[in-house]
């Protein structure tokens, strides 16, 4: 590290003003911060330091993500093989299929390390295009505003992949992150500065752009030939005795469906890190699944003989569609969310009945908690509002009586 140190180091005044790179700072700034430590800390008695940065945030945020990359990797390698067994193929076309039997694998869902290979060989290129093309946005922006590369996206770079098919098209993704990155936060001035979550911005480009490939009740599993309707799609078309998944599979995330969004599992031992850290908000995440299963009950009380998906049991809710991976990682985005601690928990609130109330009320948008966040992102402002308000109210009332 010591020589990578000092190489960085020996480039630093071809960046610098006057150096014959110097519109290319932001490049050499983002590596050598992500890298090491930011270059310029806060010094002097007038400010409020701590331990935590943006990047040592993100890299957090980042850490909590593991147990969904990894579940997304296995999960996705098993769904194919599961789909190809039941087809009784024992070979996978195109070039994943080259490489995977080139490894030494044979089609095989009971392998672990078979499924997790195949799975990168979904997960990684679409993780790639991502990055590529997002941050190559971020770094356009950041050298015309010669400004910093934020480490904002390092956290959208992993959050959107995970929200995508495993057999999502590559230009598709490429368009997708465009969007999220340009029109979701650029234009606003970047990170810290966006009001709507740019990793959800693009998922809702491409589920309204393109629904063929982002929604439907038939999603197809990574195998070719083969489609399965995930758990929102069946109980929507025929009630819960349609469901062909247990609740314990929905749990750990051994169903077909989003990349990263079926383990509930994963997303609680994701939740508990970032509550731990204190870098979730765990009042957001508590309001929004109470309000979730609340205003389920009060569907279930009211019934309908037209629309199986109010009787849906709370608990599936819950497990079903990407609705912990909302919870736990998108909702909770600091910039987008609400601010104040009695903001998050009408936030949640809103969030959590919007979620329920798109899926029961509205089955052609199954999902319903992309949307939902993306309207308590817009609202958040407002509810802080109101909340720094009343307490301004309450302050006055006791000053003017003592």
């Amino acid at each position: 590290m010591k020589k990578l140190r000092t190489l960085l180091d020996a480039q630093h005044h071809h960046f610098v003003k006057g150096g014959k790179l110097e519109k290319l700072y932001p490049v050499y700034e983002a590596v050598d911060t992500f890298l090491f430590t930011p270059g310029e800390v806060a010094k002097g008695t007038v400010h409020a330091r701590d331990g935590i940065d943006l990047k040592r945030l993100m890299i957090t945020v980042a850490m909590a993500l593991l147990p969904c990359i990894l579940m997304a990797l296995y999960n996705t390698g098993y769904q194919a093989q599961l789909a190809l067994t039941s087809m009784g193929i024992t070979e996978i076309s195109g070039v994943r299929g080259i490489i995977f039997h080139w490894a030494g694998f044979a089609v095989d869902p009971n392998h672990w390390l078979g499924c997790f290979f195949l799975g990168s060989l979904y997960f990684l290129p679409i993780f790639l295009v991502t990055n590529i093309v997002g941050g190559a946005w971020e770094g356009l922006f950041a050298t015309i505003r010669k400004h910093e590369i934020n480490e904002g996206f390092l956290v959208t770079g992993i959050l959107f992949p995970l929200t995508l098919p495993p057999n999502i098209p590559l230009w598709q993704v490429a368009v997708g992150i465009s969007f999220g990155v340009v029109i979701g936060k650029e234009i606003f001035g970047g990170t810290g500065k966006n009001f709507l979550n740019p990793a959800l911005t693009a998922r809702v480009f491409l589920y309204f752009a393109y629904p063929a490939t982002m929604s439907g009740d038939q999603v197809w599993v990574a195998a070719d030939g083969f489609s399965g309707a995930t758990i929102l799609g069946q109980a929507a078309l025929g009630g819960m005795q349609a469901v062909t998944y247990t609740w314990q599979n929905a749990f750990l995330g051994l169903i077909p469906g989003s990349l990263g969004e079926t383990s509930t599992l994963a997303c609680l031992v994701g939740a508990f890190f970032l509550i731990v850290t204190g870098i979730g908000s765990w009042r957001i995440m508590t309001s929004l699944a109470l309000s979730a299963l609340l205003f389920t009950l009060l569907l279930n009380g009211i019934g309908s003989t037209t629309n199986p998906m109010f009787a849906m049991n709370p608990l599936w809710h819950l497990v079903a569609g990407g609705f912990a991976f909302g919870c736990v990682f998108m909702a909770t985005d600091p910039v987008s969310a609400s601010m104040t601690h009695v903001g998050q928990y009408f936030y949640g609130a809103l969030i959590g009945i919007m979620t329920i109330l798109i899926r029961v009320i509205n089955p052609a948008f199954p999902e319903g908690i992309m949307l939902a966040i993306l309207f308590g992102n817009v609202f958040a402002p407002l509810i802080d509002y109101f909340v720094m308000q009343a307490h301004i109210k309450r302050r006055k009332a006791r000053y003017a009586k003592g």
